[in-house]
C-alpha cells in the first residue's frame, strides 16, 4: 500500500479486515458477496463506512440480498478479476481459496503464495499452489518486484483518483437469482467423463462468466471435479 498498489479483498473476517485496514489510506476495494446495503460480517460495520468514503465496494449482488455460501466463489472470481495479481496467505487442502486461486488461473492472473510448514493444515493449500507452479513468496518485496515486471502495472508516481458514483433504486424489490435452475441445466451435460467448459457453454447456451460462476460454486460444493485442460466431470461419488 505505501507502494500506491491498491489492495482488494473480500471483508471477510481475519486476514481481509487487517488487508482492508492496513491500505485504507493508500487505496482498498472490498468485494462482498451480498448486497451494497448488507453489511458482513457485521462486526466490520466502521470499516465498511471506512472504505464507503475512502476506497471502492464492489458487488454484483442486487440491493437486500443476504451472502449465502453459494455468492462466496462468486464474489472471489470478482476479486481475482479485478487484481493483477493474487496472494494466497493461507489455506487448507480443500479451501475456497484454491478455487479462487483457479479463478485467477483462468483469468491470466499471476498467482503468489506464503509457504508454511507440511505438518499445518492451513498451509496444505498454499504449498500446493507453490508446487503447481505458483511464485513463492516471504515479503511485500517479492511481490512488489513480480508486479514491476508486469507491463499492465502503472508506474509508482503515477496516481489516478477516482470517485465512484453508486446509483440506488428505491423500493426496488431485491432481484431473485435462480442459480438453482442454472446450476442444474450444467450438471444435466455433466457425466463420469471429463467436458471441457467451453462445450458446456456451447450446449447450455449460458454466457461463459455465468459457466465459469456456477462451475466454482459447484466445485466448491464437491458436486464437480476440474481436470486438466479446463475440463470437468460430474462427482459420482458426491450424494446430490
Amino acid at each position: 500500500s505505501d507502494n500506491n498498489i491498491v489492495i482488494g479483498s473480500g471483508l471477510a473476517r481475519g486476514i481481509d479486515t487487517h488487508a482492508h485496514i492496513a491500505s485504507l489510506k493508500g487505496g482498498t476495494i472490498a468485494c462482498l458477496a451480498g448486497g451494497l446495503d448488507i453489511v458482513y460480517p457485521p462486526e466490520n460495520q466502521k470499516l465498511y463506512d471506512q472504505i464507503s468514503e475512502q476506497g471502492l465496494l464492489v458487488t454484483e449482488m442486487p440491493i437486500g440480498t443476504k451472502p449465502q455460501a453459494r455468492h462466496f466463489p462468486r464474489r472471489n472470481r470478482i476479486i481475482s478479476g479485478l487484481s493483477e495479481g493474487l496472494l494466497v496467505v493461507e489455506a487448507a487442502y480443500k479451501s475456497g481459496s484454491l478455487i479462487t486461486a483457479r479463478c485467477a488461473e483462468d483469468q491470466g492472473r499471476e498467482v503468489v503464495a506464503v509457504p508454511g510448514s507440511p505438518l499445518d493444515p492451513r498451509a496444505q493449500g498454499t504449498n500446493r499452489l507453490i508446487k503447481d507452479g505458483a511464485i513463492l513468496t516471504q515479503s511485500a518485496r517479492d511481490i512488489l518486484d513480480e508486479l514491476q515486471s508486469m507491463p499492465l502495472l502503472r508506474p509508482p508516481h503515477v496516481k489516478t483518483e477516482v470517485k465512484p458514483t453508486v446509483h440506488t433504486v428505491p423500493n426496488s424489490p431485491p432481484t431473485t437469482i435462480k442459480v438453482e435452475n442454472t446450476q442444474a441445466t450444467i450438471m444435466s451435460y455433466l457425466s463420469p467423463d471429463p467436458i471441457h467448459i467451453d462445450e458446456i457453454v456451447r450446449l447450455s447456451g449460458r454466457p461463459t462468466e455465468t459457466v465459469l460462476g456456477e462451475f466454482t460454486a459447484l466445485e466448491l460444493s464437491g458436486k464437480i471435479i476440474r481436470h486438466a485442460g479446463n475440463k470437468f466431470s460430474r462427482n459420482s461419488s458426491k450424494n446430490e
